[in-house]
């Protein structure tokens, strides 16, 4: 198998151009969720480095409240993502996990904490597609199933290489940064059994060919 071009495809917009208003909505919506408020509050705490909260902890709390539900409902676990070239290994990403669950043991919340310099030992031999190699933690929200998911946050910065339109018009398409149809389909569905007024925008197969090919 070809493995796909990761550095081809940019962003839809900068980050840095994510619209004033939205952004504000964005940051007071997913603080309404309670652990994430609390997460943030002991972020120095925590010490990641080069970390991000990220993903399903800030789109879903989004989604939750357009669904008039609780902001916390129907979050499986909370995700920090970090970056340590020097120590790649799973003891060391272990360690770092034991410590996040001892700084926020009493959320009574699942932590989930990954090692973005390491994602590439493990991603095929987990969901059978090839990864290259990250160069920051940011590049792991770059490479999210779904851009609307592409997020991440931690005190006095925001990243949303996708912006945030899409998060809230609920539209679940594919990133071509990582062009796997299969495992796109499965995460959009999934999401869509918790929200159902999600939106699916199945990508063109030629489309997704020539991104897996490179061309």
């Amino acid at each position: 198998m070809k493995r796909a071009q990761f550095g081809k495809h940019k962003p839809m917009y900068p980050p840095t151009s994510i619209p004033v208003p939205i952004k504000d909505r964005f940051i007071a919506d997913i603080s309404q969720n309670p652990h994430n408020k609390s997460i943030l509050e002991r972020w120095d705490d925590l010490a990641l480095p080069d970390g991000w909260l990220v993903a399903g902890c800030l789109f879903q709390t989004v989604w939750n409240l357009q669904s008039g539900r609780a902001p916390e409902a129907s979050i499986k676990d909370y995700d920090l993502f970090y970056f340590d070239a020097s120590d790649i290994t799973e003891a060391a990403e272990q360690k770092m996990q034991a410590h996040a669950d001892k700084v926020l043991h009493d959320l009574g919340i699942q932590i989930e904490v990954s090692n973005q310099a390491r994602v590439h030992l493990w991603y095929e031999s987990y969901f059978g597609q090839p990864y290259d190699a990250l160069h920051r933690s940011s590049d792991g929200i770059d490479r999210f199933l779904i851009p609307a998911t592409c997020v991440g946050i931690r005190p006095g910065e925001l990243y949303a290489p996708n912006g945030l339109e899409l998060v809230y018009d609920g539209v679940l398409t594919l990133n071509p940064l990582i062009p796997y149809r299969e495992l796109f389909q499965q995460k959009a569905e999934s999401y869509r059994a918790r929200w159902p007024w999600l939106r699916i925008q199945m990508p063109d197969v030629d489309a997704v060919r020539d991104a897996e090919t490179g061309r």
